[in-house]
């Protein structure tokens, strides 16, 4: 037995399996720590809330470009050709997700790369180690 999605909506895991609704977001974390990507997608994890998670810029870019999400929360130190100014900067560039929000979750917390952020147009910067509830905050914030 198939099923379809109404244009405009998403679908999103659930306890059964399936959910459809319209009122789906969607939040893409990239870090290429499995243990922050676990973390993220456990701490955001609400209804009609769908976390996608990525572990390079390459792949969040392709990410992106299927699924169009409402936030994308970025580490910026990533292994790999593509870090993640490089990730948004190849996002800000792309017409179909460059207006998407951009919340910045690094270990780097030197006033440079803050700046470096502003110049690129991120929404929002947080330092690890973080604080949850500054992170569900900021969220809250870019997603409203």
């Amino acid at each position: 037995m198939g099923w379809s999605v109404d244009v405009g909506c998403h679908a999103s895991g659930n306890s059964n399996g399936i959910q459809v609704g319209c009122n789906v977001k969607n939040i893409l974390v990239v870090d290429d720590q499995p243990t922050i990507r676990q973390l993220l997608e456990v701490s955001l994890s609400a209804p009609n809330r769908e976390i996608l998670l990525a572990e390079s810029g390459e792949q969040a870019l392709d990410i992106a470009r299927l699924r169009s999400p409402d936030l994308i929360i970025m580490d910026i130190m990533m292994p790999g050709g593509m870090d993640g100014f490089e990730t948004v900067r190849q996002m800000r560039s792309d017409p179909s997700i460059g207006d998407c929000p951009v919340l910045i979750l690094t270990a780097k917390d030197q006033q440079s790369e803050r700046g470096r952020a502003v110049e690129m147009g991120v929404d929002g910067y947080l330092s690890k180690p973080f604080r949850l509830d500054e992170l569900l905050g900021q969220v809250e914030r870019l997603m409203a």
